[in-house]
């Protein structure tokens, strides 16, 4: 995938949901991972194009498992972005001292704190994340399937305990399109070191949008679909809870 396509889908997103406004601070949450980096390469550009003027830094949580994330130094310094690292025994925690059955859960609950701390340190307002298309529609199925209700990644929300305005800018790319992106431009993956990589009920819901791909080709496009135009499928309150209202 081009660069002028990914931006394409981040403008789109930001346009339909106001995710940045003028004088916004904005931290990519970066994982290393792909879809953090083209998040990260899309915004670094998008700040040339975007009619809101934003600036834009990264914030990496390193969670104690080995990682060596010093391969997205230059990246950072080539897009002109500011990198911050934050180490954290979060692993440690989640796995040895906790031995955590299903850790995801606290894993994130951690590393979102561990973010929102380093955004108020620095005095940045927005917290954007990679979440793409594919994560939208495995966690509106995760919900449906294993919990009864209506629920997936809402594109703004406002975190009223931190003061500090999450944003999804790649709801509108699917996650072939961001690994396309990361492998086209030579950008630095980071293996993720966690245990549960791949283990987790997630997979198997990329397994069943397989699934339901095979039966009716356009399954994925018309679940996304519903999810990003609630009100026209008469879901107007599934991310009414989520958005800023102010």
């Amino acid at each position: 995938m081009k660069l002028q396509k990914l931006l394409s889908f981040i403008r789109r997103c930001d346009a339909d949901f106001s995710m940045i406004a003028e004088g916004d601070r904005v931290a990519v949450g970066l994982s290393g991972g792909k879809d953090s980096l083209a998040l990260l390469a899309g915004l670094a550009a998008y700040r040339r194009f975007c009619t809101s003027p934003f600036e834009l830094c990264a914030v990496v949580i390193d969670p104690g498992a080995g990682a060596d994330f010093s391969p997205l130094e230059p990246l950072c310094a080539e897009l002109n972005v500011p990198l911050h690292i934050v180490k954290t025994e979060i692993q440690p925690v989640v796995f040895d001292a906790r031995k955590e059955k299903n850790p995801c859960s606290l894993c994130a609950k951690m590393r979102r704190g561990a973010l929102d701390g380093k955004l108020n340190e620095l005095g940045y307002n927005v917290l954007a994340l990679g979440h793409n298309a594919d994560d939208a529609v495995e966690t509106f199925l995760l919900g449906l399937i294993f919990e009864g209700r209506l629920n997936t990644l809402p594109p703004r929300s406002f975190l009223d305990r931190s003061g500090i305005k999450l944003i999804r800018p790649l709801l509108y790319v699917r996650e072939k399109e961001t690994a396309a992106f990361v492998n086209e431009n030579g950008l630095p993956v980071i293996k993720n070191p966690c245990p549960a990589d791949g283990k987790t009920k997630r997979e198997t819901m990329k397994g069943l949008i397989d699934y339901m791909n095979n039966i009716a080709p356009f399954a994925f496009e018309r679940v996304h679909g519903a999810i990003m135009n609630p009100e026209r499928n008469n879901l107007a309150k599934l991310f009414e809870e989520f958005t800023n209202k102010r």
